[in-house]
Formats: structure tokens, sequence, C-alpha cells
């Protein structure tokens, strides 16, 4: 699919839901993309992408500004607290503060910086030993301790398990944000991505669907 391709199924997926039109930010997942597919999709007047690791943005992402434009980045893999500077320098949105420990670093740093990305919860809804994420359980008190610490939370994340009904856990992350009063969540891939949109998704991380599958090796 292409860009074209993948934003009406985008638009109608809200119109489906009677979201408004332009409600879903499709953040395009340009994690160890060859340059010249991420530049096609610049080329298509795209400006959202996704990225999982801070150094490769780093390596990549100054040469593609320059060209084209600001574009606005989110963080979407796993954020050590030595590499938390570096991504608040870069990163528009951190979509993966997953532990208090992660927290406290962002807060301090924020008053470093005197700045700070917007920020989302990343929720292990699966429960998943392997997986990153705050319980469930545990994501009301984590909001409470982040907002304690004048963190700028805006949304909640998940990635779903591979083997389980995704909906399932988008409705779980649905309830999440609402009881917590955040206006924005991120799920759904190339997959699921109208399934996210049905129930309630701000922000949909797709990457093969639209630059095809990556490189391996």
């Amino acid at each position: 699919m292409d860009l074209t391709e993948i934003s009406n199924r985008i638009r109608s997926a809200e119109a489906s839901a009677g979201r408004a039109d332009g409600s879903v930010t499709l953040v395009a997942v340009s994690k160890k993309q060859p340059d010249e597919r991420v530049a096609q999709v610049l080329e298509d007047g795209h400006r959202v992408f996704g990225e999982n690791r801070v150094q490769e943005a780093q390596a990549k992402w100054p040469g593609f500004h320059d060209r084209f434009g600001r574009s606005a980045l989110h963080l979407i893999g796993p954020l050590q607290s030595n590499k938390a500077r570096d991504a608040m320098e870069l990163f528009d949105v951190i979509q993966v503060l997953d532990r208090p420990k992660l927290a406290r670093t962002i807060a301090r740093l924020a008053q470093d910086l005197g700045q700070c990305p917007s920020l989302f919860i990343q929720v292990n809804t699966g429960a998943e030993d392997q997986k990153a994420g705050i319980a469930p359980g545990e994501t009301d008190s984590f909001v409470r301790e982040c907002r304690s610490l004048d963190l700028p939370v805006d949304g909640l994340m998940c990635i779903p398990p591979v083997y389980e009904e995704p909906a399932l856990h988008f409705a779980l992350l649905a309830k999440l944000a609402e009881r917590n009063g955040l206006p924005n969540l991120s799920m759904g891939m190339s997959a699921d991505f109208e399934a996210a949109i049905a129930l309630g998704a701000t922000h949909v991380r797709i990457g093969s669907a639209l630059f095809g599958d990556r490189p391996t090796g």
C-alpha cells in the first residue's frame, strides 16, 4: 500500500466509527527502513514518523530535516535512562514511558533542559513478562505519580500480544485512558489499525504496510 491508500483507509475507519475526519494521526514507523523508502514518504508529504532507537534516529533524521523540513518524531521503542536526554532533545513524543525510574529521570532532565516532549505511558495490557510497560492494575497510580512530577502525560500506548485478539487490549487501554482523563491512545499497527480506530485510537503506528518489509541482515 502507499501513503494515499493507507490515509484513505484511516479516513474511512474514522467515518465508520463516527469520528471526526483527521482525528487519527498516522505515525509512519520508519525504523530500520532504507533511507530511500523514508524519503519517498517524505516526498509524498507525510511528516509524522516513529523510530525505535535513539541512535538510529540521531543518525538519519537531521539530514531528513535539512532536506524536507521538520517532521514530528515519536519514540516507540524501549528507552534506557542513560539515553533519555538524547531522546528528549530529538523526539517530539516519547510513547514508551514505562517505569518510575524513567519518569523521575525525565522529570529531572526536563528541569535542566527547560522543555519536555509529550509523553505516553506504555501499558503492558497482556501482562507479558518479556514486554515493557506498566501493568494495567498499576496504571492509575503511575499516572498520578507522573502528574506529581509535573510530567506532560498525554496518552497511553500498548502493543497487544501477537496471538490474542487485539480488540480486547484496545478496549482495555481506552478504558484506562478515559478513567485517567488522558486524550490520546496510541494503538493499532499495520494488521489491525482499523479495529483500533473503531475503539478510539488517536495514533496508529504503521510500518510494513506503508514501507514494505524491513530488510533482513
